[in-house]
């Protein structure tokens, strides 16, 4: 099975870098706007201290997933891009399509959800 070649490998890896990277930008932004109404005395403390809290988890879920933008980089440069990381297995160009930071085939990243549950 042929390789996705590192041209379109840098290509959807940077387009999820730059979608991360906004998302994040817009949470900040978010973030800061109850913080000015708070110091303004305009907030509702509980519905507040929940946005918050989804914010956060939000920010964590993005930088993992920036975190696996670095991976991907990495092994763009190592040229193993398009392997699994567990077993050195193809994972298909459709997969590397649709998901571009998989590090796992489907069938492992099942097992590893299925052992998550």
């Amino acid at each position: 099975m042929p390789r996705m070649n590192d041209h379109r490998a840098q290509e959807l890896v940077a387009a999820e870098r730059a979608r991360i990277e906004a998302a994040l930008a817009a949470l900040t932004v978010q973030a800061e706007s109850p913080l000015r109404n708070q110091q303004e005395g305009e907030s509702d403390s509980g519905s507040e201290l929940a946005t918050e809290m989804v914010d956060e988890a939000l920010i964590a879920n993005l930088q993992a997933e920036l975190d696996a933008v670095t991976r991907a980089e990495a092994r763009i440069q190592a040229g193993t891009y398009g392997r699994s990381t567990e077993s050195g297995a193809a994972i298909p160009d459709e997969r590397l399509e649709a998901q571009p930071l998989a590090e796992l085939t489907v069938d492992e990243q099942r097992r590893v959800d299925a052992d998550a549950r």
